[in-house]
């Protein structure tokens, strides 16, 4: 995508560019995904973007200064018969069919065009038939809705229609090759309809066959063609669609999982529907495609679901749980109902195959369960069922030797351990994880645990080291952790990357820095349906601003980022207390929520002069209350000060 919008770029110094993108409503994540980088990238280009869309689409750049909505309403009369008279050409068309065509239209252009010429094409069929048999022609009828005008016009075309069907069963966009394949029409034939219907002005050909690219002009008349299809008979092209991909096209069925997936499911091809949902899913995890990665997981679960349980089958079923398990804990949240929900059944899904005497091939799908617990836990800052979730892991690591296992257990209990406040004994482990990671062998397992596990460990590790005394190294490490997460190109390391080590740079006073890694955040989460990360980058982004005096509605701003985390299912408040107490004392107050876990206090160290901290229990804070009077909010009691 990064190189699509370079080449934009590029394109633009050497001359204006005009770029059209139509029927927005319609659009799929990624595609959204690559609009969203053109529209930041050319508000300094000069490049006009114009894109189109319905009124049930949106657009999220409305108002950006750059970005101008303009609202096309309803041709009126006079437009609509100046269009008539530019499609009729010099063919006369009555008064009466011109009037009906006003009036069933309802001033949108497409209609207006379609049932144009349909009339113009019923009307010639009829004076056909008077020249033949003198017989009166009869007054031309217009259709009474757009889907009729397609219908008919489709059905004018004889022979060609078949091929209208084939096209439109395949898709928006289909080339010579596959529709020769699944047509088995002889060449002159196939030649000749396609040419009928480029004529009739339904398709669209780019290139010359048998290399060509047809598009139909709009997705209504896919859609007509399609609906002119019976159900069961519908199946039989999408099969044989599905078999000519594997068979003749493998590229494309190897590139675009997703494709043959669709025809199978069609085809009622289950068995290799479910396969192929698998494989567009893991694909699209591999391009960082969250939202179409938890959408094809789901259909490949679905259609499993539909067939009789087998031991094989049972495998792939865990497979699949098991790997949506990733890309949801980013879209929803590692605490979500939807995230436990997965992580929940694909433990019972082992459970039910090891008593059956079923077990696993792949070792890595019960740690990966495992860790799917430790996360949920983890944001949900249940402490002490972290701790053991993370002992856990790294004791069965330890028993299998596996290298893999090993260094995510050490992650994990580095990371649990920080949290713990113990930060000494968390670096260790971090230290540990770090000193196992082989890029060669390791990296592949950046789908199977939330993260690269060398970058997680390098941005944990940094907010363990300030605390310890050591803001240099803390910042090098944070620095480290994006470096390489950039340089790996995978969105779901990137995004906790900026996430975290933005606290890094609040604790050592970058501010700037925090705010332009929330800032990058938070656009990659926009566009990658990351709510988790969307929220985290956020609230933490509002803390600065209310660190750094440039916020009058301090309390209100937090207030709110809290309440939307914790829609999130996270409670564990991963902000730097700090910020917090420096704010004033009744600011303070009203910002401590019942059920938020405020248990620690970081406060600096008289010991360590370039900027650590220490903890300190909530207890110990009320010395602090009791200096200052103040009204605490509805369920907080005061707390005796402790030793």
């Amino acid at each position: 995508m990064e190189a699509l919008t370079a080449q934009l770029e590029a394109l633009s110094r050497s001359n204006p560019v005009l770029m059209i993108f139509e029927d927005l409503q319609w659009v799929d994540p990624t595609s959204l995904e690559v609009l969203d980088r053109a529209v930041d990238r050319i508000k300094t280009l000069p490049v006009l973007l114009i894109v189109t869309y319905r009124p049930e689409g949106e657009a999220r750049w409305v108002g950006r200064p750059h970005v101008t909505v303009m609202t096309l309403n309803r041709l009126g009369k006079p437009e609509i018969a100046a269009m008539i008279a530019s499609v009729t050409g010099n063919r006369s068309v009555a008064e009466s069919v011109k009037q009906d065509i006003i009036e069933r239209t309802d001033g949108i252009p497409l209609f207006i065009e379609e049932m144009t010429k349909a009339a113009l094409e019923a009307g010639e069929e009829d004076a056909a038939e008077q020249s033949v048999t003198a017989i009166p022609s009869q007054p031309v009828a217009v259709p009474a809705s757009l889907q009729a005008s397609l219908m008919a016009r489709l059905d004018r075309l004889g022979p060609a229609k078949k091929v209208a069907q084939i096209g439109a069963v395949i898709g928006r966009e289909f080339g010579h090759a596959l529709l020769a394949a699944v047509a088995q029409k002889p060449e002159p034939q196939l030649r000749s309809a396609l040419d009928q219907l480029i004529e009739a002005g339904l398709l669209f050909r780019e290139g010359v066959a048998p290399h060509a690219t047809y598009l139909f002009k709009h997705a209504l008349v896919q859609d007509a063609a399609y609906s002119t299809l019976l159900r069961e008979p519908s199946r039989e092209p999408h099969a044989r669609i599905a078999q000519t991909l594997e068979s003749q096209f493998v590229d494309i069925a190897e590139k675009q999982p997703e494709l043959l997936a669709r025809h199978s499911t069609e085809a009622g091809l289950i068995g290799n529907a479910a396969r192929q949902w698998g494989k567009a899913g893991q694909r699209s995890i591999s391009r960082s495609a969250l939202i179409e990665a938890v959408e094809q997981f789901t259909r490949a679960l679905a259609q499993i679901e539909r067939l009789s349980p087998t031991p094989t089958l049972r495998r792939e079923q865990i497979e699949l749980q098991v790997a949506l398990i990733n890309p949801l804990m980013h879209v929803k949240g590692d605490a979500a109902p939807e995230t436990k929900a997965a992580v929940e059944r694909a433990r019972l899904l082992i459970e039910t195959a090891d008593a059956l005497g079923e077990p696993l091939q792949d070792p890595l799908l019960s740690f990966s369960v495992l860790y799917g617990f430790w996360v949920v836990n983890y944001v949900a800052f249940n402490g002490d069922a972290m701790l053991a979730l993370a002992a856990q892991f790294l004791d069965r690591a330890e028993r299998q030797g596996a290298t893999g296992p090993l260094m995510t257990g050490h992650r994990l209990m580095g990371t649990s351990l920080l949290y713990a406040g113990q930060f000494g004994d968390a670096q260790v482990h971090l230290n540990r994880a770090i000193e196992l990671y082989n890029h060669a062998k390791h990296r592949a397992l950046a789908t199977r645990f939330g993260q690269d596990a060398r970058v997680a460990a390098l941005f944990y590790r940094s907010r363990t080291l300030w605390p310890l005394g050591y803001p240099e190294a803390a910042l090098a490490d944070a620095e480290l952790a994006v470096k390489e997460a950039r340089e790996m190109g995978q969105a779901a390391t990137l995004m906790p990357a900026l996430a975290l080590t933005s606290t890094t740079y609040i604790h050592c006073g970058h501010y700037a820095v925090a705010i332009a890694q929330l800032d990058e955040l938070a656009a990659l989460a926009e566009d990658k349906g990351a709510n988790l990360w969307k929220v985290f980058g956020a609230m933490n982004k509002d803390f600065v601003v209310a660190l750094d005096g440039k916020a009058a509605n301090t309390v209100e701003m937090i207030s709110s980022g809290l309440t939307a985390w914790r829609a999130t299912g996270g409670r564990c408040c991963c902000r730097c207390d700090w910020q917090f107490w420096r704010m004033p004392m009744p600011d303070r107050a009203s910002l401590i929520m019942p059920g938020i876990p405020l248990v620690r206090h970081w406060r600096p160290s008289k010991q360590q002069k370039k900027g650590g901290m220490r903890l300190r229990s909530i207890a110990s804070r009320a010395k602090l209350f009791s200096k200052h009077p103040i009204r605490l909010p509805p369920g907080l009691k005061r707390i005796s000060s402790a030793p």
